[in-house]
């Protein structure tokens, strides 16, 4: 690990200024990216499970997310403004106090989950939620640009891929062990179903805790910039971030109104009727699609030498089927291995190029949706699972194009960026509605809609203004 002054008040050079990559940091910081990503997904386990619990209809349910991620535009918001009132925050504390702030929010967000077991309160576990959100609101301002920076700008991309492959394997794993801990160990008969989450999320809150002590007694840079303190909507001024965080609100829309979804979804008779228990485990293949998918985003995106970066890209798919057909069974991988072929040619087709990945996943998602709505059994699950190969590469690659050239305003960019995974919030809940009204099936029509405008990013939007950014 580098050794680093990391003294709050003291100024540090980017190192996407230098060239330098700080590689101990970037481990630990994947180490964040993990935790985060393990406990996000956990919502997708609290809609069936608080449906049940409060006999809620799907747009009720849906507003876990809401609360989760409206969180994330309130939080941004709050920095934004301070940000234009007194300057940057983070330019003032630095990005390890930034983390570490973040850390703090989201321990105290999952401890409110106990005694909002013990009332029985629907109301109260939206808050709770809420304040774990407003923690990972903080963690997202910190940690996306202090990625970018610990190396040369022209490989942040490559690193966002791979801090956020880590993310997904949290979000791989975290399904199976949410779902088996809050629908099985801690049910119990005659208990209200509420109360199975009051000890997972509290032994949350002890690792968030943790984590919060290790990085501050961590030697990790912190990139102070007290002399830059701009008090303006110096970001709101380069149309390819205005258009960025559109993006950012369609993909975190689309993808968790996905996720969200899928459980439910798994569960109609169209699609077998699955229980609970068995499609939090199918879940992992729509979370796990995204942690293949980065690792392989990380590769084709660096600078790797030509014939190590493709032997690399084929080697992801290639380890990752045999791993799916030992732990779930050789059905579930053959039923897989058709749409990683497919991801893997997407990837060649769309190599070096950040914004022609993301129109490519776009349409290949796209028309994996609309199976999903036209079609039934195995193969409207499949590829509705797949949908998550696909979004792998988008949060990274959004996110380096719509903040790319924009200097000390980057963390200004990066709450801005961060306020939009409001979409989170509001289009899962919109297809719960549809859902309601119409069935499950249509209601995948709105992640269509959202990823139909992230494809025009891609083709056009990521360069808007982009001659004044430079």
């Amino acid at each position: 690990m580098n050794t680093i002054d990391p003294t709050p008040t003291s100024s540090t050079s980017p190192a996407s200024a230098n060239g330098q990559t700080y590689r101990g940091p970037f481990a630990l910081m994947t180490v964040l990216f993990f935790m985060w990503g393990f406990m996000t997904v956990w919502n997708d386990i609290l809609i069936p499970r608080f449906k049940e619990a409060f006999t809620l209809n799907y747009a009720q349910a849906m507003l876990v997310q809401f609360a989760f991620f409206g969180a994330y535009f309130v939080g941004s918001l709050v920095y934004f403004v301070i940000s234009i009132v007194s300057g940057d925050p983070i330019n003032r504390i630095g990005y390890r106090n930034g983390v570490i702030t973040g850390l703090l929010i989201a321990a105290v967000g999952s401890a409110l989950f106990y005694p909002a077991a013990v009332m029985t309160s629907y109301p109260f576990f939206l808050v709770a939620l809420f304040v774990v959100g407003l923690g990972f609101a903080m963690l997202q301002i910190a940690a996306n640009p202090y990625v970018t920076i610990l190396g040369p700008e022209r490989t942040a991309s490559s690193r966002l891929n791979l801090s956020q492959a880590f993310n997904s394997f949290g979000t791989t794993i975290g399904p199976v062990i949410a779902g088996y801990l809050i629908f099985k160990v801690f049910t119990h008969a005659g208990v209200h179903e509420a109360d199975s989450v009051k000890i997972p999320y509290l032994a949350c809150a002890g690792v968030f805790a943790l984590l919060a002590v290790l990085f501050k007694f961590a030697h990790v840079p912190d990139f102070t910039n007290p002399e830059h303190m701009t008090r303006d909507l110096g970001a709101l001024r380069h149309p390819h971030t205005v258009l960025g965080m559109i993006a950012i609100f369609m993909y975190v829309g689309g993808e968790v109104s996905v996720g969200s979804m899928l459980i439910n979804f798994l569960g109609t008779p169209q699609l077998g009727a699955i229980p609970h228990v068995e499609a939090s485990r199918f879940l992992s293949f729509y979370w796990g699609g995204l942690m293949i998918g980065r690792f392989m985003g990380a590769f084709a995106l660096s600078e790797l030498r030509g014939w190590l970066k493709k032997v690399l890209v084929i080697f992801v798919p290639v380890v990752a089927l045999p791993i799916v057909g030992t732990i779930s069974g050789w059905a579930n991988a053959l039923h897989y291995a058709p749409y990683l072929a497919v991801l893997l040619v997407a990837f060649f087709l769309g190599a070096k190029s950040p914004q022609r990945m993301l129109a490519l996943f776009c349409a290949v998602i796209i028309a994996l949706l609309a199976i999903g709505i036209t079609s039934t059994g195995t193969l409207a699950m499949w590829s509705v699972l797949s949908v998550g190969m696909f979004c792998s590469v988008m949060w990274s690659n959004i996110f380096a194009l719509a903040i790319e050239g924009l200097g000390a305003l980057k963390s200004q960019a990066s709450s801005l960026l961060v306020m939009a995974i409001v979409g989170g919030a509001a289009l899962p809940l919109i297809q719960g509605v549809v859902a309601d009204h119409l069935s499950i099936q249509a209601s995948f029509v709105v992640p269509m809609v959202a990823f139909t405008y992230i494809g025009f990013y891609g083709i056009w939007g990521y360069k808007a203004g982009r001659a004044a950014a430079r």
